[in-house]
């Protein structure tokens, strides 16, 4: 979902690439990735996780880049929006694009049941190590918010109804399922996540 429109000569800005989980995955496109965080001990991880020579690591604040502005062929993401000062982060995602760049996110929604719960009492959000400015998203308002910055052709949608903690043994059965689900209209706006996708 996140790398398959990148292909080598691209250069690519993963944002909150953490233990880089997603940039070994990202650095198979053969596209040149640059990948962020703003914790140094992280970028540490990822480093010894994912050392390849069209990969870089950088600390950098997502909402205030140093880059110059239309370097970035795409900018993506994992679960990192909603940590974030969402105007600021897309307006400098969007000045850092290429014209025709895209940018590809998966982000909560805030409209699953569980999440809504999770991102709204306190005690609970404390409970799972939310942070307490951590959030999910409506996707209208989302998309309405990425338009006004400019960004065009934007399509949001639910996906994901597998939970984290399904048993082994049922995750090809549940997953199977949660596909049926995604294409059933209302039904599928209570998946647990946003694939979000936009072009410069």
């Amino acid at each position: 979902m996140l790398s398959g429109h990148l292909k080598p000569g691209m250069t690519m800005l993963e944002l909150g690439c953490g233990t880089g989980t997603f940039t070994r995955e990202l650095a198979r496109s053969g596209a040149d990735v640059v990948a962020i965080d703003v914790s140094p001990e992280l970028l540490e991880i990822a480093r010894a996780n994912c050392s390849t020579a069209n990969v870089q690591y950088q600390i950098q604040n997502a909402y205030a880049l140093s880059y110059s502005q239309d370097v970035f062929d795409s900018v993506v993401g994992s679960s990192v929006l909603h940590h974030l000062e969402i105007k600021e982060a897309l307006c400098d995602i969007y000045r850092v694009l290429k014209p025709g760049g895209t940018i590809y996110f998966t982000e909560p929604n805030m409209l699953n049941p569980q999440i809504a719960i999770q991102k709204n009492i306190p005690w609970i959000k404390r409970k799972l190590g939310d942070s307490p400015d951590e959030t999910a998203f409506f996707r209208w308002s989302l998309r309405r918010l990425l338009e006004q910055t400019g960004y065009r052709d934007v399509r949001i949608d639910p996906f994901d109804f597998l939970h984290p903690k399904t048993p082994v043994a049922l995750i090809d059965r549940v997953n199977a399922f949660g596909r049926f689900l995604e294409n059933v209209p209302v039904i599928s706006e209570f998946a647990g996540s946003l694939y979000i996708r936009a072009i410069k």
